[in-house]
This record gives C-alpha cells, sequence and structure tokens, in this order.
C-alpha cells in the first residue's frame, strides 16, 4: 500500500488478507504512522503489527519477481498493459503456482487521492483494473483490496461447481399439502362454493410451484393442522 492517508483503510486492507489468506503487508510511506493501532483491522492486528514499512516502492519490491499495479485509469495514459481484475487474477495465480523459490508477487495500491503515480507505475510489469460502471469513478481504497484478494483468493472450480441437490417432496406429500390447505380456506370463507372446483386445481398448482423440499413438507402439514384445529375451536 503506497502512501495511503487513511490509517483506516489499511486495517480494513489487513482485515482482508486475513480474511482470504494473505500474510504479508507492505506500507510504502504511509501518511500516518499510527496505522497499526487501526480499529478497523478486526481480526487482523498480529498482521497489521507485522506489516513492513519502506520508503520508496522500489524497496518494497525488490525481492517480488512479478509486480502488478492497480489503477481506477483515470484521465491518465498509460504505459503498461492493461487487464481486468478476473483476467489479471488469473494470471497472477498462475505465477504464484509456478513459483520461483521464495520470490514473492506484490500487488500494489495507490493512495486514496492520487493512485499510484508515474514512479510507482514505473516499477510494474503490468497494471490491472476493477471493471467499474464509469472508468472515471475510483473505488474505496479498503473495498478494492478485499475484491482483488478475494478474486485471488477464488477457487475457479469451486464458481463451477454444482449445489448440494435438496430432495423434493414427493407427489403424495404434496397433495397432503393441498388438501389440507384447501380445508383451512374453506373454514375460513375464502372458497366460494361456485368456484370451488377450479380453485382446488389452482391451489393444487400453487402448491407444485413452491417445489416444496421433502424436509419441509412435515412442517407445512404441522402448520396447517394447527390451523385447523384452531379453526374448530
Amino acid at each position: 500500500m503506497v502512501a495511503t492517508r487513511n490509517p483506516l483503510n489499511i486495517g480494513a486492507a489487513a482485515r482482508a488478507m486475513a480474511n482470504f489468506g494473505f500474510s504479508r503487508l507492505r506500507v510504502v510511506n504511509p501518511y500516518e504512522v499510527a496505522f497499526r493501532e487501526a480499529r478497523s483491522a478486526v481480526g487482523a492486528a498480529p498482521l497489521l503489527g507485522a506489516a513492513e514499512e519502506y520508503a520508496g516502492v522500489g524497496e518494497a519490491v525488490a525481492d517480488c519477481r512479478l509486480v502488478i499495479g492497480t489503477t481506477s485509469v483515470g484521465h491518465r495514459e498509460l504505459q503498461h498493459p492493461l487487464r481486468r481484475l478476473e483476467y489479471g487474477a488469473r494470471l497472477i495465480r498462475g505465477a504464484l503456482a509456478g513459483g520461483e523459490g521464495d520470490a514473492p508477487v506484490a500487488l500494489l495500491f495507490g493512495s486514496e487521492k492520487f493512485g499510484l503515480s508515474n514512479d510507482d507505475l514505473s516499477h510494474c510489469h503490468w497494471l490491472m483494473r476493477i471493471p467499474t460502471v464509469d472508468r472515471n469513478l475510483s473505488m474505496n481504497l479498503g473495498q478494492a483490496v478485499a475484491l482483488c484478494l478475494y478474486e485471488l483468493a477464488r477457487d475457479p472450480r469451486a464458481a463451477a461447481a454444482r449445489p448440494m441437490k435438496i430432495a423434493r417432496a414427493t407427489a403424495e406429500a404434496n397433495e397432503q399439502i393441498t388438501a389440507r390447505l384447501i380445508e383451512v380456506l374453506e373454514k375460513s370463507g375464502y372458497v366460494n362454493p361456485v368456484t370451488a372446483e377450479s380453485t382446488e386445481e389452482k391451489v393444487r398448482r400453487l402448491v407444485r410451484r413452491l417445489d416444496v423440499p421433502e424436509r419441509d413438507a412435515p412442517v407445512l402439514l404441522g402448520m396447517l393442522r394447527q390451523i385447523l384445529w384452531k379453526l374448530g375451536e
């Protein structure tokens, strides 16, 4: 994090790092030296306390094999390849998986007001941006860090995984729910004798559209029985 003006943003970044499994925080010329006490670092005090401080970007990334800068683009003319977050994160994950000894990969975030300077960007191999609706509209720094780290930590296989199937109620259970519901409607005066047959058909279709899970069918039946008992008092 380079020339961060608000210590709460450094705390928020530390919290996001702890959430997504990142542990090495480096700060370059922070605006406020008391950032280690930021209240926004909920659950990440040790990580924040171990943050390394540097006077310049060159010194901070000296041992890194890959350096990526983040930018909202704005009106500046960039001299680097620019990649969207989802594609850039995939390249970074590939670099981390490839490995070259223990040399780290650095992800740079600039100050809230000015972002990364041209000098800061000169240390980067390429740049990455979060695709916002307006290319000239920057995000909150802490939120941007969290979003980038989430994308880096996200397992593409998990996104493609199918959710666990939930057993649906049987036709018999659905018909029992339908019957009890119709009884409730009749006792409450909702059903018009003239249109009773069509009402029953509508209720039956409604229950099927609800696609009731098997585990919830007994709960619904219990509720309807209780209502019938109360209506019969």
